[in-house]
């Protein structure tokens, strides 16, 4: 019995301390509060293996304070319009070691990271490693590959990354259509033209969705006719270095022998050649007006 009893006591006395010792980081960290507006920020412990091995059992508690901390640290900076967010990746970096679950801290916190100054660090890089990390403990979670497509298309302007991200994140369960969507624009803005028709094509082959399939239908058209100018083109050039002059009309490209007859766009409609010498959708085609729609977003 007098066994059972130190038991419980010591048992009793380690729930004390840990818990203590818990009190006492946050006390540390709230005394801490003021220091982090200055312009040298400082955090508490900016270790994440130490802080794994400090908080054993409790780390996931411990990272919730410091994704709290992260979002005060965040808001406070830019209520207070001062552009130093040196102590955001550390916070973050705490937060994510100690729960690898913690969904906000990747999403948010990426978010954070990415936008430029003074609305944010300016470090995209550090959002993707984010990110990065939040797909490699959470690899089903197709939000992910959202976010990390949205960073490299709007801060870093790489179109082919991102539509790699889209599609790679439409491959997982319970990802929203237009994830496979967005891929297939992004791949045709970074020139991978002959990914982005397979996935168009693919969308309008499997969708049941009409709205999707005539999105995918128009923008095999337009892919279609990105292949045909730029066929048109090359004969312009061989044109212009044979007439010394630029083409003013495909007929007379026609007449000059180099092509077998006018080409004409998905619609019926014949292309037309610009000021500039160069082939162009012709207004008169119904696909003039939805390439300015279905372009203009990109």
């Amino acid at each position: 019995m007098s066994g059972g009893r130190s038991a419980a006591w010591l048992l009793l006395l380690v729930v004390l301390a840990g818990f203590t010792g818990i009190w006492r980081l946050q006390r540390k960290i709230s005394m801490q509060r003021a220091e982090m507006h200055q312009e040298q920020d400082e955090i508490l412990v900016r270790s994440p293996k130490l802080m794994k091995l400090a908080t054993l059992e409790y780390g996931t508690l411990v990272a919730d304070i410091y994704w709290t901390r992260a979002v005060q640290y965040y808001g406070g900076k830019r209520l207070g319009q001062d552009t130093n967010l040196a102590s955001l990746w550390p916070l973050l970096d705490v937060a994510t070691t100690l729960d690898p679950n913690l969904m906000p801290a990747y999403r948010f916190g990426a978010t954070f990271l990415a936008q430029p100054e003074p609305r944010g660090a300016g470090r995209p890089d550090l959002a993707i490693q984010l990110l990065q990390r939040g797909i490699d403990a959470n690899p089903e979670y197709w939000r992910f590959y959202q976010d990390l497509g949205n960073i490299y298309y709007l801060n870093l302007k790489d179109y082919s990354k991102a539509g790699e991200a889209y599609l790679e994140g439409s491959r997982k369960l319970g990802a929203a259509a237009w994830m496979k969507v967005m891929a297939a624009r992004f791949l045709e803005k970074g020139e991978s033209r002959e990914t982005s028709v397979m996935l168009w094509s693919e969308l309008y082959d499997s969708s049941t969705d009409e709205a999707i399939k005539q999105n995918a239908r128009i923008n095999l058209e337009l892919l279609r006719t990105d292949e045909d100018i730029d066929h048109i083109n090359e004969i312009a050039e061989q044109f212009t270095a044979k007439a010394g002059h630029p083409p003013r009309s495909v007929r007379e490209m026609v007449q000059a022998g180099l092509m077998a007859g006018e080409p004409l766009d998905p619609r019926g409609v014949p292309y037309v050649i610009n000021r500039d010498g160069k082939a162009q959708i012709s207004e008169k085609s119904p696909l003039h007006k939805e390439e300015s729609i279905y372009r203009r977003a990109l």
